[in-house]
């Protein structure tokens, strides 16, 4: 059975700094200093995690960052990694905003809208990013270059590649009548005489 977890013997100038923490309006710090002082009146890290309320690896977590930094372990530190890698560099960027320029349906995709959901999958897909990204990744990517993303509207589209020739090729017969066709193209369509 291993020994009891303990702190080391406290100098005066460390017992008087977790005795400060013990007034601190700081939670971390409060229940930082608990623990170091319970564990310095030798109580087991299971008794003082019951006392507390926390979990014996708070307990045990704290008497270890006690040994490597002393009374310092008692300013909460940020628990963001240490270094971050963008996913997306420059020419990533100019590669994502070059994917999002032509339609998902040439990627096998069968909307022809692009979210951000889709726009993380095809860049997985197309071997911009290691692994599936998050929508946020797409966003702050887009946000540095300079474009920002709004809620896609579906446009009439169709997989056809005739579509907008037949759709702008449409007879004037069959066309809603405009304001320069005049009342005789009206009467023409409701059968009365010009």
């Amino acid at each position: 059975m291993k020994p009891p977890m303990y702190v080391r013997a406290l100098g005066p100038a460390e017992q008087a700094g977790l005795e400060a923490g013990l007034r601190s309006s700081d939670a971390f710090t409060l229940r930082r200093s608990q623990i170091l002082l319970a564990s310095n009146r030798k109580q087991r890290p299971k008794v003082i995690a019951q006392n507390l309320g926390c979990a014996t690896q708070t307990v045990r977590n704290a008497i270890h960052a006690f040994e490597e930094k002393g009374v310092d372990c008692l300013k909460q530190e940020s628990s963001r990694p240490k270094t971050v890698q963008a996913q997306f560099d420059q020419a990533k960027c100019e590669a994502l905003r070059a994917t999002l320029h032509q339609s998902p349906r040439i990627y096998g995709k069968k909307t022809s809208v692009w979210t951000l959901a889709l726009a993380a999958e095809v860049c997985f897909e197309q071997g911009l990013t290691e692994s599936l990204v998050s929508i946020e990744t797409i966003r702050q990517a887009l946000l540095r270059l300079g474009v920002g993303w709004q809620r896609a509207k579906h446009w009439i589209t169709s997989p056809d590649p005739d579509y907008l020739k037949k759709k702008n090729d449409v007879t004037p017969s069959l066309r809603w009548p405009s304001a320069r066709d005049g009342l005789s193209a009206i009467r023409m369509r409701c059968g009365g005489v010009a």
